[in-house]
C-alpha cells in the first residue's frame, strides 16, 4: 500500500531532523492515510483518503 490520498494525490514529505550541534539528517513524513469505502455509483469501493479530504467527504 502507497500512502498516496486517492482524491488530492497527498503523499509524502520531506523534511530534516536537525540536532543540537545544526547536524541535518533526512527525514521522511507519511500523510495521515485512512482505508475508507466510498460509494460509486451504487457500487462500494475501498480508496485511501487523507484525513482532510475525509473530513471534506463527511462534512
Amino acid at each position: 500500500m502507497s500512502r498516496v490520498c486517492s482524491i488530492c494525490g497527498k503523499g509524502k514529505m520531506k523534511g530534516n531532523l536537525v540536532s543540537h550541534s545544526n547536524i541535518k539528517t533526512n527525514k521522511h513524513y507519511n500523510a495521515n492515510v485512512q482505508k475508507v469505502k466510498i460509494d460509486d455509483n451504487g457500487t462500494s469501493k475501498n480508496a485511501y483518503v487523507c484525513t482532510k479530504c475525509l473530513k471534506t467527504i463527511k462534512g
